[in-house]
């Protein structure tokens, strides 16, 4: 463990686990809408392709200004049940709503209705998401604890995903349609998300921090964000990171299928365990950074990802044994990709409220989630229209040529590589590490301490906080 890392104390995990259970509904939707909302729309409903696209075009195009005033609320918000509790108490029936509408659509809606209730289903999760990494970045104050939640909250994450991806196979047992599966995601997740939250909200603490510098709105402190060099390291790093794989899944049927010799079936196999080695990736990864630091083991792990993803190309074809090692690497080094990412944003946001004496965190998650969000938009806008300039059509029943293979082959190999190393090479000789976020912490606490007795952690419901562990074991009240 890092010296000096890990403070006198450190969260229990009942604690961290029920915190993490509101994760599960957000990784749950990001399958769901992402891979079987848009065809659903477009075959079971009657939605025409045009509108679909579109719909969510404009949509991502209207959100992309939603986070950065998000951020700036939460940070400013004080209510008697604390700030990001308060968030994410409104968040929750939102996104219910929008889950309910979307997912329960009748036939033959149209471009306003889908349009509509997209708004309030990103708005609901973009609410969720920033409250509750803020709320993370808060409840774990010290360096290698930050790994540890958000390595526990990925892990959650991952589980979601991975429910959701399992309910068509159990469908098909049950047989059920296409069209009542996609209802059945939709009630699913239409309940997991209360019964997800009921213990974050209720029973987890939850620290203010005291606000010792101007309190009334100045535009050069938020601007001073977008220009502190750390920071805009880890935007442009996240950006990086999610074009990578977003790159690669926006190719992935097509390499699979036309390049590698595998049935449609047999890739969704090998995306499937993709994804479930993220349950152990995030994790360990999180145990991994507090041996070698955060920014170590993010290049680490962007480097075993690019080495494991150069080895498709040398599985046989068609094998889904060969193939299932490979893509279980590649899942287990991505899931880390995010949650150091995550953890790195709150050590920077201590500094920053050293710096200003005031509250950024939830900016900060706003803006880097806004990077994702432009990188995701490139990832599908970029590829697609490279592979028909290289020849390749992905027509259904079209026959490539070998050489639009082999540009295929190429593309989707060479992106995401070149992305996932730059997003490692954004934290290279990064300065602030364990023993400096020590310091940082000292100070904070010391200034705290003159502006209020001491930190307040507080349950919902009204009993004192949660236990946390000290490194000997013993149990002490927040």
């Amino acid at each position: 463990m890092n010296q000096g890392a890990s403070g006198s104390s450190r969260l229990g995990l009942p604690t961290i686990l029920g915190f993490s259970l509101s994760n599960l509904p957000l990784g749950a939707l990001a399958v769901a809408v992402a891979v079987y909302l848009p065809p659903y729309f477009a075959s079971h409903l009657g939605v025409s392709l045009a509108v679909v696209g579109g719909a969510w075009a404009i949509v991502r195009l209207l959100d992309i200004g939603v986070d950065p005033v998000l951020g700036l609320i939460m940070d400013r918000t004080r209510t008697r049940i604390g700030r990001y509790r308060f968030w994410m108490i409104i968040g929750a029936p939102v996104l219910m709503l929008a889950t309910y509408a979307l997912f329960q659509a009748p036939h033959g809606i149209g471009s306003l209705y889908l349009i509509g209730w997209l708004l309030v289903f990103y708005l609901g999760t973009s609410i969720l998401g920033l409250g509750h990494s803020a709320w993370g970045a808060n409840l774990s104050t010290t360096y290698d604890e930050r790994s540890r939640l958000f390595g526990v909250v990925a892990a959650l994450g991952v589980i979601g995903a991975v429910v959701v991806l399992l309910i068509p196979i159990g469908a098909n047992a049950l047989n059920r349609t296409t069209a009542q599966t996609v209802p059945d995601m939709g009630w699913f997740i239409f309940w997991l998300i209360p019964l997800s939250m009921v213990w974050m909200v209720f029973r987890t603490p939850e620290r203010i921090a005291p606000e010792t510098g101007m309190p009334h709105f100045r535009l050069r402190d938020y601007i001073s964000l977008l220009v502190k060099p750390d920071l805009l390291r880890l935007f442009l790093a996240q950006m990086a990171l999610t074009l990578g794989p977003g790159w690669m899944s926006a190719l992935y049927v097509f390499f699979f299928t036309d390049s590698r010799g595998y049935t449609g079936t047999q890739a969704s196999i090998l995306l499937l365990v993709y994804v479930v080695a993220g349950i152990l990736g995030a994790p360990l990864t999180a145990r991994l950074a507090q041996k070698l630091s955060k920014h170590r083991t993010l290049m680490v792990t962007t480097t075993a990802y690019s080495l494991g993803l150069c080895l498709v190309l040398v599985i046989p074809k068609g094998s889904v044994l060969a193939a299932l090692p490979v893509m279980f690497w590649c899942g287990f080094m991505a899931a880390g990709f995010d949650l150091m990412i995550r953890a790195m944003l709150a050590d920077v946001g201590d500094e920053v409220r050293l710096e200003q004496g005031q509250e950024r965190i939830s900016l900060i998650y706003a803006l880097n989630s806004l990077a994702a969000k432009i990188a995701s938009a490139f990832s599908i806008g970029v590829t697609f229209p490279l592979l028909g300039k290289l020849g390749y059509n992905a027509a259904e029943g079209a026959v490539n040529t070998p050489a639009a293979i082999r540009s295929l082959e190429w593309a989707y190999i060479a992106g995401p590589i070149v992305f996932v190393m730059l997003g490692g090479a954004c934290v290279v000789g990064w300065r602030l590490d364990a023993e400096k976020h020590a310091q940082i912490r000292r100070d904070l606490d010391h200034r705290d301490a003159q502006f209020a007795e001491a930190p307040i952690l507080e349950s919902l419901s009204g009993e004192p906080a949660i236990p946390v562990v000290d490194d000997k074991g013993s149990n002490s009240k927040g």
